[in-house]
Order: structure tokens, then sequence, then C-alpha cells
């Protein structure tokens, strides 16, 4: 264990630690012993500097380097699955426009095995198959009790991310079906009508209302899924923690935002194809999001290390 200040600054990765925390090595044989039930307490939020996600990009190249085939397999996996929804509903566009919003929105579930393979990496383990068969098969094996609710917080904040996604294709589908000036029946109808119309507001108001509730939806997830797959934290505490970290670094957060959607757009305007990129470099990146952002050491593991590694997987 070690101690770190109540404030210092990284001078190689520009980081503050904004309250006192303790870290676990690697370097000793066995974790520390659990609690029987996790603290109440938050993890420890870190401050960034502006630019910080830039390099949460570069990380992930490194880690797609390291991992090869295995984790563009991730992005092949998600081009196909948009392609299917596409190819069934490209005459109905609501169908088309929900179905990929709810894709897009549940991407941070998605990418789960692609967060366990990084923290592989970091830890000094194999990432391999052996890595993402075990996270989607055989998840937390060491649960006595498959039906608490720390067993199924990844399966519950998924079927949040999901809801929230139907309420926001509902209240969509509502305000074009109620504003538009002709039937919207399909994209092209939706971009001669709404996009490009000369004398009206609706795509300025569609815009904002999708700005209103994605914003909490971003703000909720940005960190909770690699927070959960890492350590023994409840759903409502991942979700609050998240939140603390888009509060306490509005400017670099603001800019992880405009990178996930400028590069999402990308990977769907390129026919999907650009998704094999961008899914895995998202989803690295991510969970260098997290390392960054919070830290949760004072929390037990979910899976203790299974090697005893020669670094402890600091920066």
């Amino acid at each position: 264990m070690d101690a770190r200040p109540a404030e210092s600054i990284n001078p190689l990765t520009g980081i503050k630690v904004q309250s006192p925390a303790r870290s676990y090595t690697a370097q000793s044989q066995h974790p520390p012993p659990m609690p029987a039930t996790p603290p109440s307490a938050l993890p420890a939020i870190r401050t960034i500097t502006p630019l910080r996600p830039l390099v949460w990009l570069v990380y992930a190249w490194r880690d797609m380097a390291r991992i090869g085939w295995l984790s563009f397999a991730h992005g092949l996996v998600m081009a196909l699955f948009g392609a299917v929804i596409v190819a069934v509903a490209r005459h109905q566009f609501w169908l088309l426009a929900g179905a990929l919003s709810g894709f897009m929105v549940v991407a941070p579930v998605l990418a789960t095995s692609l967060y366990a393979l990084s923290r592989a990496l970091e830890r000094g383990e194999k990432a391999d198959v052996s890595v993402v068969l075990k996270t989607w098969l055989n998840w937390q094996n060491s649960h006595f009790n498959k039906w608490g609710n720390d067993y199924w917080c990844m399966v519950q904040f998924g079927a949040l991310l999901a809801l929230a996604a139907t309420g926001w294709v509902l209240t969509s589908a509502a305000l074009i079906t109620l504003l538009a000036p002709v039937p919207i029946l399909s994209p092209l109808d939706f971009v001669h009508h709404v996009v490009l119309a000369q004398d009206g507001w609706l795509f300025e108001l569609w815009l904002a209302m999708g700005g209103v509730l994605a914003a909490p939806m971003f703000a909720s997830s940005v960190v909770s899924m690699p927070l959960l797959l890492d350590r023994r934290v409840t759903l409502m505490q991942a979700v609050l923690t998240s939140w603390q970290t888009v509060l306490a670094n509005p400017v670099p957060m603001a800019l992880w935002a405009a990178l996930i959607m400028g590069f999402t757009l990308l990977g769907l305007g390129s026919l999907l194809l650009g998704l094999i990129a961008v899914i895995p470099m998202l989803g690295h990146a991510s969970w260098h999001a997290y390392r960054d952002l919070v830290d949760a050491s004072q929390f037990p593991v979910r899976e203790p290390l299974a090697t005893t590694p020669h670094m402890d997987g600091s920066r």
C-alpha cells in the first residue's frame, strides 16, 4: 500500500488527485481482504488536463496493436450487426433510427470485453480469446449467489441504457410526426423535409432535445461499465461516480463526448466499415479514461490477479 498526498500533480500525465487514496500493488502475493459489503463512499475522482482524452486514443491504438485481430473482431461484429439492422429496417425510418440509436446507447455494455482486454494488458496477463469468453460466459464465477444485485449489476445497467434509448426514440418519433410538414417514411424524407428544410426550425429543435436527453446518459455511463467490471461497487455507486467525474472535469468530458460522437458518425457514415476500427478504439480508450479519472483502489477487485505480474499497471 502507498499513500498519496491530498493534492499532487503527476508531471508525466498531468493528473491531479483530489483526495487521498491508497493503491494496491500487484507485487504482493495476495489481495487485501474483501469486506462483506462494499464501502458506502464513492471512489476518489481525479482532475485531468483538457486535452487528456486525446491521450486515451493513443493508449487505445497501443492496446489494439498489442491485442491484434481480437480487438478488430469486436468492431467487425458490431459492423455486421449494424448492417443487419439497416438491411431489415431500411424502408422503415423510425425502426431503423430506433435500432441504431439503441445500438449506440448500449455500446458501453457491448464493449465490456474490450475493457477486460485492456485490463489484462495492464495487469501483465494474456489478452486473448479466453479473456473474452470469461467476460461473457463465466462472469463472476466466484459468486455463490447468482441472484444478487451485485452479480446482475451490468445487466441492470444495460437494461437502463436500453430503456433510455427507447424513450429517446419514442420522443423523437412523436416530435417529428407531429411537427413535420409531410409524413416521414424514410431516411431520405428526413433529410429533405427536416434536415434541409428552408424555413423550419424542426431540425434544430430535434437536435436540442437529443442533446438534452443524451447528456445525462453520457454522464451516467462514461466510467460506469469499466468501474463495475473492475471493482465490487453497486450500480448506484458506479452511476454517481460517473456523474462526479463529469462534474469535476467538464471541459475534458465535453471533448471526450465530442470525440465519441464524431468517430461514431464517421463509422456510420462510412457504410459501417469504419466501425471495425472505431468500436475497439473507443472501447479501449474508455478503459483508460476510467483509469485516469477514478481511483477505486479502496474497493475490492471483482477479479483478482490471475498471475503475479512484474508491475502494478500504473502509468
